[in-house]
């Protein structure tokens, strides 16, 4: 059996979808989701590797979080802050 080349095919272009409701409200709701610092050192969304010191750090106010109730939590919008405040640029840029 001789391999066949492959021909590429033209593709039409296609329009963008619309944003269906249920992807709407996903999104909306994704910013109400919270996680506790065992959560977030599970899931090694920051680079702590226990809660404690992470609630340390989250105590001494060096980095972003929620205090709901007197809880410490952290939602999406929290996780990317502290990631754009530790972010180091290249040289070149």
């Amino acid at each position: 059996m001789t391999a066949q080349p492959v021909q590429n095919k033209a593709r039409k272009a296609t329009r963008p979808k619309p944003p269906t409701l249920t992807n709407i409200r996903a999104a909306e709701e994704a910013d109400l989701i919270r996680w506790t610092p065992e959560e977030v050192v599970e899931m090694k969304l920051l680079p702590y590797r226990s809660p404690r010191t992470l609630r340390r750090a989250c105590n001494a106010r060096r980095v972003f979080h929620h205090n709901d109730g007197g809880r410490i939590t952290f939602s999406p919008m929290s996780i990317r802050a502290e990631h754009e405040r530790t972010l180091v640029a290249p040289l070149a840029a």
